[in-house]
């Protein structure tokens, strides 16, 4: 018998979580993708509003604001996952992060609540470049972080999003961890030229103490994103992450998407075009 209930996608408007809306809506397969803002609200902080976002759904697919590497992350994953097998859900296929303590103890926690589950492990995006934080800095012709020469093997959102449909869609992806990576590593400086030399104009990396990156973002973030965006920076940015691993393949039998490609495809599409 076909289940013609919706899929769950918490953090529906996310890099990811549209993306995978948008796969499972184009085959046809109806989706209920939550937040805080909703018709049928999801908000990590408030647990009052997760029984009603699981009721009536076949899968979901978790992303966790504002990161599992947070304190308390995995006690909520634990609730989540034991609501979803209360709820008879039948997979849960989560977001989670590379060389992360925090995330793994999530990871933990859903294989142990009984409900079949699939871990996508990730690290940066592609994305964080086109879609997210350091699109502006990209705009203006300068990205200063707190980020080294240790490379990382940037994802790309899309091929998160295929492989995260493949494990909500297909056979074979039960009680799986992909760790999923870009097609080789760079710098944040090697990243930034492949940006200028897409967009055929000079953009400059340039790296900042930490310490003034956290004046840099006071404005504009609250302690608690600064905090997490430090420990991204000078604890997962530590060398740990270098090693570009299989995870894509293995999913989905293909290569993934280079970055050079991804920044060819972003600037075509505008992303980073000044208005004149």
């Amino acid at each position: 018998m076909t289940d013609n209930r919706p899929i769950l996608i918490v953090g529906g408007g996310g890099k990811t979580g549209a993306r995978v809306n948008t796969l499972l809506r184009s085959r046809g397969i109806a989706t209920r993708p939550v937040s805080r803002s909703s018709d049928i609200p999801f908000d990590w902080t408030s647990r009052e509003t997760w029984a009603s976002a699981l009721n009536g759904v076949s899968k979901a697919y978790v992303t966790y604001q504002p990161d599992l590497a947070v304190d308390g992350a995995d006690e909520d994953i634990a609730e989540l996952s034991r609501l979803a097998r209360e709820e008879g859900l039948e997979h849960i296929v989560l977001l989670s992060g590379r060389g992360e303590p925090g995330a793994q103890r999530a990871e933990i926690a859903l294989r142990k609540s009984g409900v079949s589950w699939t871990n996508v492990r990730a690290s940066w995006f592609n994305q964080n470049f086109s879609e997210g934080a350091f699109r502006d800095s990209i705009l203006a012709g300068e990205l200063a972080l707190p980020a080294g020469p240790v490379p990382e093997p940037f994802i790309d959102a899309d091929d998160i999003a295929d492989v995260v449909l493949a494990a909500l869609t297909e056979d074979g992806h039960t009680n799986r961890l992909y760790e999923v990576t870009g097609p080789r590593a760079l710098t944040f400086a090697e990243a930034v030229d492949e940006i200028a030399n897409a967009v055929g104009r000079p953009i400059r990396y340039r790296q900042i103490p930490v310490e003034a990156f956290v004046e840099q973002m006071r404005p504009h973030a609250p302690e608690e994103m600064i905090t997490l965006l430090v420990e991204l920076f000078t604890v997962v940015l530590d060398g740990r992450n270098v090693e570009v691993m299989s995870g894509v393949e293995e999913a989905l039998g293909r290569r993934p998407l280079d970055f050079t490609d991804y920044a060819r495809r972003a600037a075509g599409s505008g992303a980073w075009s000044i208005a004149g």
